[in-house]
């Protein structure tokens, strides 16, 4: 069966195997160290409350048979466990069909997770990272060469990906269009990193600059990944470098490390060899036997189902009233992907403060609760928290530009906080009121901006901020534990 197996894209296979094993390991861990605040039993969007309202059939997941917040947490540690066994290379030791249901368990888990995580797990790479998941079932490991058909599915993949999130923003934003939508982005994006101040800072000509090689390689390149190679494996290299790019310069939680590994998978190593030999140690290719035959039939029956379920994005890829980031079957399989089709020209930010004064007067001291990854007091300079997602920080940024985003959660948040709800309070960076919870809340909405070198310099600032006015106003606990605003 030399048609079906690609020996020659064995250290692709591991990379992206390993990888996404990676992946899988750092979701499990934070959704196990957040649910609790977030869709916990007593959380902001219950679990519970979501599941009476949805069928087995719409939101398939492990959920439906029974949920408490013990059996969440064993699922979210089991899932971390067998996924850091697999980084290991464990799957590589077991039989073909073993290490096929391990990866299919990895899955399963996590779509019970994604399924019921409502508004906290709308991101695009959760679907992305079910996709991959998926299709890892199918990629084979050690006890068999690459099959051709599913390495081809992972190029399929990777194209939705980088066409899809070219052509979103082509059709989207004019600024795209005129190259100047980086005069902006650094200092908008929904979570700054460490280094986003200073490309902010760029010039201007190299903005434009960046925008034009991001149209590149997300509009043209991608085709080159179904082109012989070595083209596949330059277009592949490209692909890497940009989404490089994208991690020093912002926080897009595992979506540009799962790219990346995408894209590895579609690198040759006879060509890697023929240059890079040289700078990386690259291990020799091991003899891998031949798929057993009832592999090959599950691959065939596999790509022939993926090509069915290809029909939906890429119909959307070709509409002009072009979705992003949208699955098209409970199953997140052969979704389609895009970000950023409007770019904010200015960055708003809620601040959430607090105080233990029995009144509220216009001399009341209001104390500012600081969260982790999002913009707050303006000398702290942004943390780089990818690709570990901060799934409350994501959310606050989407609160700031629409009130409808946050007017399930927002107000139960608050109301955690005049409790000192322990899960909730672990997902902040410092609550000011760690000995008592404080008698009011409120939340403001600030204008904010990168600081000038000269700011930076003068005031040791990162960021200056200007209020806008009230978001929320200030709430306390009655008697029944219900909201009262003032």
């Amino acid at each position: 069966m030399g048609w079906f197996s690609a020996p020659e894209y064995w250290l692709g296979r591991l990379v992206l195997e390993r990888g996404a094993a990676a992946i899988y390991l750092l979701a499990f861990v934070a959704a196990a160290r957040q649910f609790r605040a977030l869709i916990g039993e007593q959380g902001m969007l219950p679990v519970p409350r979501y599941l009476a309202e949805q069928s087995f059939f719409r939101t398939p997941s492990i959920f439906h048979f029974r949920y408490s917040d013990r059996l969440f947490a064993i699922i979210c540690w089991s899932g971390a466990a067998l996924a850091a066994t697999m980084v290991a290379g464990l799957a590589d030791l077991a039989p073909l069909w073993t290490a096929m249901l391990m990866w299919l368990t990895l899955w399963v888990l996590y779509l019970s997770i994604v399924n019921v995580g409502q508004t906290w797990y709308s991101f695009g790479w959760e679907s992305l990272l079910l996709e991959t998941g998926f299709l890892m079932i199918f990629l084979g490991n050690q006890r068999t060469a690459p099959p051709i058909l599913t390495l081809w599915l992972v190029r399929w993949l990777l194209f939705r990906v980088e066409f899809g999130a070219g052509l979103i923003k082509m059709r989207g934003d004019r600024c795209w269009r005129n190259l100047t939508c980086l005069y902006y982005h650094h200092e908008t994006q929904p979570m700054p990193g460490p280094l986003s101040w200073f490309f902010h800072h760029l010039p201007r000509p190299l903005h434009r600059v960046e925008v034009a090689g991001n149209h590149f390689a997300q509009l043209v390149v991608p085709f080159g990944l179904f082109a012989p190679q070595p083209v596949a494996s330059i277009a592949a290299v490209i692909i890497v470098i940009t989404q490089l790019w994208l991690v020093v310069s912002g926080n897009f939680a595992w979506l540009n490390w799962l790219t990346i590994l995408l894209a590895c998978s579609a690198i040759d190593q006879s060509w890697m060899e023929s240059w890079a030999a040289a700078l990386l140690p690259i291990p020799a290719r091991p003899g891998l036997p031949g798929p057993p035959q009832w592999f090959i039939v599950v691959v065939l029956a596999f790509t022939a189902a993926i090509v069915v379920l290809s029909y939906w994005p890429a119909r959307n890829l070709l509409s002009p009233h072009q979705r992003m980031n949208m699955s098209f079957n409970p199953f997140h399989m052969v979704n389609t992907y895009g970000a950023f089709g409007s770019i904010c020209r200015v960055r708003r930010e809620v601040v959430i403060e607090g105080t233990d004064e029995a009144r509220i007067t216009a001399q009341t001291v209001w104390k500012e609760y600081e969260f982790k990854g999002k913009p707050g007091a303006v000398r702290h300079l942004p943390r780089q928290w990818a690709p570990y997602h901060l799934r409350l920080d994501w959310l606050m940024w989407f609160a700031a530009i629409s009130p409808g985003y946050a007017l399930p959660w927002l107000t139960p948040f608050m109301m955690r906080l005049l409790r000192n709800d322990p899960p909730t309070v672990r997902l902040l960076r410092r609550n000011p009121f760690a000995q008592s919870p404080p008698r009011y809340v409120r939340a403001q909405l600030y204008e904010y901006r990168f600081t000038t070198v000269a700011e930076l310099l003068r005031d040791h600032a990162w960021w200056h901020r200007t209020l806008i006015g009230g978001y929320v106003s200030p709430i306390a606990l009655t008697n029944s534990d219900s909201p009262h605003a003032r």
